[in-house]
């Protein structure tokens, strides 16, 4: 057959903002203060999103209680409720990794319909990743695109999820499958919103900021390596400052590579065998903290194994690891507790691995380390693969 052919040259699709601006504030949350200022008037409408447990926490309740009005017959803070303080909207979810899904996502979009918002909304994530993520997504499909801020209340979110423009949802059993690139125009940072954290939250967190110092800080690596006390204490310095290298260390990684091209594919270290794990332990049951540092020692060994590593520094990472109390061996308890055997578990968790949205073969691609902040982006074939898995 054939054919003529004539094509149609595009600028880039615009991600909603051309920059972000990071604030990190050193005071207690007060989300009033954030924004309840100056002339209310002028400012856009906002459609804020949260969670039943950020809700809940006695540093947002004033914020809370301007949408409930008058009325307080139901004192809880329970998923569903939708309440209006002038043009803003709230929309309250329920908390954790069950709720991020597509049906979530709709009903920020049916809250804003609802109340007339219109593409200069802005929508306002207040939480952690979960919400951030589904809120970015929300306003990025919102007629074509609207306008978005986050406050992440979470370690993890702080560091990572926050940060960088990747938004979505969960979609059939698998993470974050549906989803955008659309940064956030202002990231409200405030630290102090960690020591409201339950224990495993932090804990989770903690893996990420683990995670980008093997990446890009040797400095905060070795702080880290000698202080695992940091989880049971929140109010160090080193916590706060961990926060800001990290940030910045994204930041620097983003405005390279938005859409992850090449260097951002490198934040991935550990994600490979870690949403593998969550996805086939149950969405929910390992966090992803805990599902990062399981991944991170397992590419430590991988790394070993096709000889890019030596011995020695595979065993410094899985040590590091050990020492604030993450799982480092083979095969994880939790899919112990739900398949029968080392074998079956490996099979599993590789064709998990083949589905992951950052694989383009039969094989699969794999952030690995040579030492701590060389790093390389590699394909790896099953047989090498399902040996560092049983």
């Amino acid at each position: 057959m054939t054919f003529e052919e004539k094509d149609i040259i595009y600028p880039p699709v615009h991600p909603g903002t051309d920059r972000t601006f990071i604030r990190f504030y050193s005071d207690e949350p007060d989300l009033n203060s954030i924004f309840y200022t100056g002339d209310k008037d002028s400012q856009p409408q906002r459609i804020f999103v949260t969670d039943t447990a950020v809700g809940s926490l006695p540093a947002t309740r004033s914020f809370i209680d301007f949408f409930r009005g008058e009325d307080f017959s139901h004192p809880k803070i329970e998923a569903g409720f939708v309440g209006k303080r002038g043009k803003d909207v709230l929309v309250i979810l329920g908390a954790g990794e069950p709720f991020k899904t597509i049906e979530s996502v709709l009903t920020i979009i049916k809250a804003a319909l609802d109340n007339n918002g219109q593409r200069s909304a802005v929508f306002v994530g207040i939480g952690g990743g979960v919400i951030t993520g589904m809120t970015a997504f929300a306003a990025s499909i919102f007629k074509r695109g609207a306008h978005c801020e986050l406050v992440p209340t979470t370690l993890l979110s702080m560091v990572d999820a926050a940060v960088g423009g990747k938004t979505g949802c969960d979609f059939d059993a698998y993470k974050n499958m549906i989803g955008s690139f659309f940064p956030a125009q202002k990231i409200h940072i405030i630290p102090s919103f960690i020591q409201s954290l339950p224990q495993h939250e932090y804990r989770s967190g903690m893996a990420e900021v683990v995670k980008t110092a093997l990446l890009y800080s040797p400095e905060l690596f070795e702080k880290l390596e000698k202080y695992p006390q940091i989880l049971e204490d929140r109010k160090n310095p080193l916590v706060e400052e961990a926060i800001k290298i990290c940030v910045n260390a994204k930041a620097t990684v983003v405005e390279q590579d938005l859409t992850e091209k090449n260097i951002r594919m490198q934040l991935n270290l550990g994600h490979t065998f870690g949403h593998a794990l969550e996805t086939m332990a149950g969405l929910g049951v390992v966090t992803h903290g805990d599902g990062v540092a399981w991944g991170m020692a397992r590419a430590a060994s991988l790394a070993e194994r096709i000889g890019l590593c030596t011995k020695e520094y595979s065993e410094r990472v899985k040590m590091c690891l050990a020492s604030f109390g993450w799982e480092i061996e083979p095969v994880h308890p939790a899919m112990k507790e739900k398949y029968k055997n080392d074998e079956e578990i490996a099979s599993l968790l590789f064709n998990a691995m083949k589905k992951d949205k950052k694989n383009s073969s039969s094989k699969v691609r794999f952030v690995l380390q040579e030492n701590v902040g060389e790093t390389v982006i590699t394909e790896v074939e099953e047989k090498e693969v399902m040996e560092v898995l049983k």
